[in-house]
């Protein structure tokens, strides 16, 4: 598993999700408070889940060396969630994105994980900018975003949902 790490921070390790991970990403999505700010369909089952990780989160790997990556705590060892970037063909932008099981928000691991996703973006894989959406009424997802240097640049409507785009820049860290 060592070689699916990407990166760790002081509390925090960031590693590759697998297929494995169907029952940790089909459970976080299950929350109504996870929920409540996304604009995508609610998973179904694990089968929708490992779904979800076959056709969206590995190939990004595999294509971009981009992802989300499950965020495990290293006391215990235990999945929190998942942060990572990913690359929007559409838009032609990288998207800073995090999702955390509540029970674990109010600690600072997003921003935790944020922050050093965001780092290893802009200098070990030299992506000159990046960029982050928060739903409009998701204040402390906004404030993360925040929090970790981006700069607000705009409202838009991502699939039918009002979002804060944020956005930071290697030539201005």
């Amino acid at each position: 598993m060592a070689d699916f790490i990407i990166l760790q921070t002081p509390r925090l390790i960031l590693r590759r999700i697998t297929e494995a991970d169907a029952p940790l990403i089909f459970a976080l999505n299950r929350s109504p408070d996870v929920l409540r700010y996304l604009h995508e369909p609610e998973l179904k089952d694990e089968a929708d889940a490992r779904r979800v990780i076959r056709d969206i989160i590995l190939p990004q790997y595999s294509l971009y060396n981009l992802g989300r990556w499950a965020i495990i705590l290293k006391e215990g060892n235990t999945f929190i969630g998942w942060c990572g970037l990913k690359y929007r063909p559409e838009k032609k932008e990288i998207d800073l994105g995090y999702r955390l099981v509540p029970q674990y928000w109010g600690y600072g691991y997003a921003t935790e994980a944020a922050t050093h996703t965001l780092r290893y973006g802009l200098d070990i894989l030299n992506l000159e900018t990046i960029i982050g959406q928060a739903h409009i009424e998701n204040i402390a997802s906004w404030t993360i975003l925040e929090k970790i240097g981006m700069q607000y640049i705009k409202d838009e409507i991502v699939d039918d949902c009002p979002v804060k785009v944020y956005s930071i820049s290697k030539s201005k860290p």
